[in-house]
């Protein structure tokens, strides 16, 4: 059974290795996307003039007038001290083609006071690679690798390396019985020292397993980096693997399975079957009507937050409202705001989403996110992210380094033994 183990745990980890890797590296910076963008592209993320900010509505508006070929798709409604407007973008149908139009950007950001372009970018590009989208490329290559929409969908990306989760998640246990002890077996012919060390007792054998050995050779130090740091952080190893997967598989895999074995409850996105990319849904309502409908429904719930920030999603023609006050849009333990969400084209309300409420499942879904990005623990969480986003990568890297030296030592075996079966046969021969 060990051997068969063993072979498991070699292939799981030569699968999943590079993947593991880069998503380490890029998670370890990603712990504080905000901090760096912020630092970054401060001309784009900081007001240049002070006074009342003028209606988001009437931003929005202004950003479609300036480009008709967009359409706003997320704005915030109230800024922070000092800084700009993010207005997130959507290309529109070009009626000449019948496909979406073709920008260079989906991200514009505004003076709050006098509606003045600071610039736009585009979020999440993948090439050319500038100060303005560096952070959003290393956040979107952690999860969906920059694989390019085909197939009508873009979200294979995200399937890819939600696959890899599932066999990192599984090859977490693995790893982790490869790590116990061998058990005792009767076997008089085995040396005295082997017999000696099976007699001691469970974890007498199993505490060399932690360690690390400095004064052995770097292959063995290698080896000990490997299964000692997979078991001292093999807790956190679980929850990231399992969050990652629950995250990127969570519309084809995750939600549904959650609705078999438990009373969750799935948002309004997941009643929906999204439309094709180039068939985007026209709502009927504007941002302006929306935000009026989610502050009444809002102060009837009695929220003390106000009206965040709106988003409406064209492949799913749903608006949802978040609550907020300026800054804190990733309150609650990291879980977001509370949320409503309406029907773009009759305003009915779909549903809402209230963090840390509903039934357990619908709880252990909201903590998907904050645990897997460490912001359930505020800074020392995404201390914590941050800092095993560099143990996933130091494993992938020392994974490969032991099954190279094995297999590089399997077939000098091999040579030696081919060598030895070559020489036997001549001398027979002669």
């Amino acid at each position: 059974m060990r051997a068969a183990f063993v072979v498991v745990h070699r292939w799981a980890g030569l699968i999943t290795a590079a993947f593991l890797f880069f998503s380490g590296v890029t998670g370890a910076v990603i712990s504080w996307d905000h901090a760096l963008d912020e630092w970054l592209n401060s001309h784009l993320t900081e007001a240049k003039t002070q006074g009342a900010a003028k209606p988001s509505t009437e931003l929005a508006r202004l950003i479609e007038a300036r480009d008709p070929r967009v359409r706003v798709s997320y704005l915030v409604t109230t800024p922070e001290a000092g800084a700009s407007l993010a207005f997130f973008v959507e290309p529109r149908i070009n009626p000449a083609t019948g496909k979406r139009f073709q920008l260079d950007y989906n991200q514009v950001f505004l003076d709050p006071a006098t509606g003045e372009e600071l610039g736009h970018r585009y979020w999440g590009a993948v090439w050319p690679v500038t100060r303005e989208n560096f952070v959003s490329f290393l956040y979107k290559l952690h999860y969906t690798l920059h694989v390019p929409e085909f197939w009508g969908s873009d979200r294979w990306g995200a399937r890819l390396l939600g696959i890899i989760a599932i066999i990192w998640t599984l090859d977490c246990f693995v790893g982790f019985y490869l790590t116990l002890p061998v058990r005792r077996r009767s076997n008089a012919a085995r040396p005295a020292r082997v017999t000696r060390q099976l007699e001691r007792g469970f974890w007498a054998r199993w505490k060399p397993a932690w360690a690390i050995k400095t004064t052995g050779s770097l292959y063995r130090i290698n080896f000990d980096i490997h299964r000692a740091f997979g078991l001292w952080t093999w807790g956190l190893l679980f929850v990231v693997a399992f969050t990652a997967f629950s995250l990127n598989l969570y519309f084809e895999v995750f939600s549904p399975l959650m609705k078999t074995v438990s009373d969750y409850t799935p948002t309004p996105f997941e009643q929906r079957t999204p439309l094709p990319l180039d068939q985007p849904a026209v709502p009927k309502l504007s941002f302006a009507d929306i935000i009026a409908k989610g502050e009444a429904d809002g102060r009837s719930r009695g929220w003390p937050e106000p009206a965040g920030a709106v988003y409406y999603a064209q492949a799913f023609d749903i608006y949802s409202v978040s609550f907020f006050k300026p800054g804190d849009d990733h309150g609650a333990g990291g879980v977001g705001p509370a949320q409503l969400y309406y029907d773009g084209q009759d305003g009915r309300p779909l549903g809402a989403r209230v963090p840390w409420q509903g039934t357990a499942a619908d709880v252990f879904v909201q903590a998907q996110f904050p645990m897997h990005s460490g912001r359930i623990l505020g800074l020392p969480g995404r201390i914590l992210i941050s800092a095993m986003g560099l143990v996933v990568a130091a494993l992938s890297v020392t994974g490969v380094v032991i099954w190279y030296r094995k297999r590089r030592a399997r077939l000098a075996a091999r040579a030696k033994s081919g060598s030895r079966s070559a020489t036997q046969a001549l001398a027979a021969a002669e």
